[in-house]
């Protein structure tokens, strides 16, 4: 583990370790959205077999519609899940993997890997580590 990393965890700052935490507390806030859904869904079902048209249904309906739920799941999903991307990109290059076994391991272009690296550390505030891909060698090349 590089120097840099391990001084940041024993000070408790960890930018990867928070979006994990921020991760946690979307896959459980989602969890309760997905349990709200799914009695929606069956008090759907309850009305439509009593004979209510959907429209009467989502008429009478008091709270959020499903498709507002899902919406709301899915954005926190896709803003959380893309600053765990950028945070562990910006967490591996700093520990010493390059670019492309960043891109390997990711399932990216090394391109992708590189725009990770850049918006993490704009992101990532006060780090001391080195923020920017290198601007030669196209990351292929382990660092000391």
């Amino acid at each position: 583990m590089a120097l840099a990393s391990l001084c940041r965890i024993m000070a408790g700052d960890d930018p990867f370790d928070e979006a994990l935490r921020d991760l946690e507390r979307a896959l459980d806030a989602n969890a309760r959205r997905i349990a709200q859904i799914k009695r929606r869904m069956a008090e759907i079902r309850r009305q439509r077999s009593a004979g209510r048209s959907y429209r009467e249904i989502v008429e009478a309906t008091k709270g959020d519609l499903s498709v507002r739920l899902i919406t709301e799941a899915t954005q926190t999903l896709d803003e959380v899940g893309a600053r765990v991307r950028r945070t562990e990109a910006h967490t591996l290059y700093g520990e010493g993997m390059t670019m492309e076994e960043i891109a390997k391991k990711f399932g990216v272009t090394r391109q992708r890997v590189s725009a990770l690296l850049r918006d993490a550390g704009r992101e990532i505030s006060g780090d001391r580590a080195r923020t920017h891909p290198p601007t030669s060698g196209r990351g292929t090349t382990r660092r000391g």
